[in-house]
């Protein structure tokens, strides 16, 4: 879809929709492609857990200890300030000290488990409890097109992103900024990027956050593509409130958090941890942080509208003590995601971490060794929601076609994974082992023959062939394979059916709001 796509285009396309069958068995067994979509996970492993009752307490008093005693300061908002005191919190000046229990008990009404909605409902995702959210990479102003080049990213290619999160059946969700379009104004970005969540794509997706007016455009959008009874009752957006640590909430963040709080939409309320320099270097002292920002952060969307959802979030990362970069895929980060999923769900709070991050520049095998490390933790902390799962490269600053197939087969193997040990009939398999015996084998048993098309995941873009076969193909990377199929899916790319009426509703309201101002690029 280009600047001139009309809302009858938009509208009265055929998409794929929700094809079963053959196609969903393929991407049951594989990192699939266009076509068969795979539901969110439903974890039936165990979630791995590094800190005891003992250590858990210890940070929950700490917390506590820097919420009374250091405070929290929410800036430049006197409305947040008036609620803060209202409810009891000592001020002084903005900065926020609360009483012990406080946050806590705001905390009470705030949903462990939720919904949220997609247009097309069989793409619906649960948020909380044994499930988790695998969506796209988010903020990068970089891409790395499937030329080679490193460039800024254009709204072709955030088009380009969405398309290929709605084709890959391991992505359960649109996400939001996949990438920053820089040939579009500041102030009206969001409106094509919102667009293109809502017209190319019927998973579930994220709102805007750069500016309190983006965020009631969001709502506004949301409701011309849900109805406007359905979005007050339902979740239907998860937007993005990160604090400024250490321990500061802006305005910007604290309007957006407003105007979705007071929709009844999810907010994930995320401290951007950098240990070092945003944090202490312990693993200890930054959960202490990340969980007096969260508390902070999420409490006030309970005194904006009880019961909104709400998702305790972190980003957590080392750096170089040399150079001052942020690392990926280190171990302390890993602990730190650990620990707060505990925290969070002794919270009962839907909890959001991790993704595939590395900080390689290109993606090799540091990109692959980073990413596997980060995403190992991710799935088995019991992450909910998992922001960055494909395509981020180069710390966040790049989002690159390659590395997004390449995530997302890794994506679907970690749902493999999490399906755990089938313990049924099948599963136990006991005909085969008396069907075969001692001494023979299992490759033409009636189990094996029964079984072949599914038992073992089946990647995307890894090679299993000879020396040989690979050869006469080209020897070709697993990058150069990614980049064959980045290709290919977006040469096939159907966009999904959407009412025309809705779509020429959504159309024209994006081009009013851009026509009612003028164009900022700052």
């Amino acid at each position: 879809m280009d600047s001139t796509t009309t809302a009858e285009e938009i509208g009265g396309r055929r998409g794929r929709g929700d094809r079963g069958g053959a196609a969903a068995r393929r991407a049951a067994r594989s990192g699939g492609g266009p076509g068969g979509q795979l539901t969110y996970i439903r974890r039936q492993v165990p979630n791995y857990e590094v800190l005891s009752e003992e250590g858990l307490a210890l940070i929950e008093a700490n917390a506590d200890t820097v919420l009374e005693e250091v405070g929290i300061e929410f800036r430049d908002d006197p409305e947040a300030l008036a609620l803060w005191k209202e409810a009891g919190a000592d001020l002084r000046g903005q900065r926020v000290h609360f009483p012990k229990g406080l946050p806590r008990a705001l905390l009470k009404t705030a949903p462990s488990v939720f919904t949220q909605h997609a247009r097309n409902p069989a793409r619906s995702v649960q948020i909380g409890g044994d499930a988790t959210v695998f969506a796209p990479v988010y903020g990068p102003p970089f891409v790395r097109d499937l030329d080679g080049n490193r460039r800024y990213a254009r709204l072709e290619d955030f088009r380009n992103f969405v398309k290929l999160a709605y084709m890959a059946p391991s992505m359960h969700h649109s996400g939001g900024t996949v990438c920053e379009p820089v040939d579009v104004p500041v102030n009206k970005r969001h409106l094509d990027m919102l667009l293109a969540h809502m017209t190319l794509s019927d998973k579930p997706f994220m709102g805007s956050v750069t500016a309190p007016e983006r965020a009631e455009d969001t709502v506004a959008m949301a409701r011309l593509l849900f109805g406007e009874d359905f979005v007050d009752r339902n979740a239907v957006t998860v937007s993005l409130i990160n604090a400024n640590s250490p321990m500061v909430f802006d305005d910007t963040m604290l309007g957006a958090a407003k105007v979705y709080a007071r929709a009844n939409q999810a907010c994930i309320v995320a401290p951007f941890i950098l240990a070092g320099a945003m944090s202490p270097v312990t693993v200890a002292g930054a959960l202490t942080q990340v969980l007096a920002e969260v508390l902070a952060g999420a409490a006030f969307v309970q005194l904006v509208r009880p019961g909104a959802p709400v998702l305790f979030g972190t980003f957590a990362s080392s750096m170089s003590m040399q150079s001052g970069a942020p690392t990926m895929g280190t171990p302390e980060p890993s602990l730190v995601a650990y620990g707060a999923a505990q925290l969070s769900r002794r919270l009962g709070l839907p909890f959001r971490t991790g993704g595939s991050l590395c900080a390689a520049k290109i993606p090799d095998a540091q990109a692959a060794y980073e990413s596997a490390n980060t995403l190992n933790a991710t799935l088995l902390c019991g992450a909910n929601f998992v922001l960055h799962a494909a395509g981020w490269l180069e710390g966040g600053l790049s989002a690159c076609y390659e590395k997004f197939i390449m995530d997302v087969d890794q994506l679907g193997m970690a749902q493999k994974f999490a399906a755990g040990v089938d313990l049924s009939e099948n599963g136990l398999a006991l005909d085969a082992i008396r069907e075969v015996g001692p001494g023979s084998h299992y490759l033409g048993c009636a189990h094996t023959q029964a079984n072949f098309q599914t038992a073992f995941y089946r990647s995307l873009v890894a090679d299993n062939n000879s020396f040989e076969q690979w050869q006469a193909e080209g020897e070709k990377t697993a990058a150069q394979r990614a980049n064959q199929i980045a290709r290919r899916w977006l040469e096939s790319y159907e966009p999904p059916p959407l009412d025309p009426g809705i779509a020429e509703s959504l159309t024209d309201f994006v081009a009013r709001k851009k026509a009612s101002m003028p164009d900022a690029f700052t």
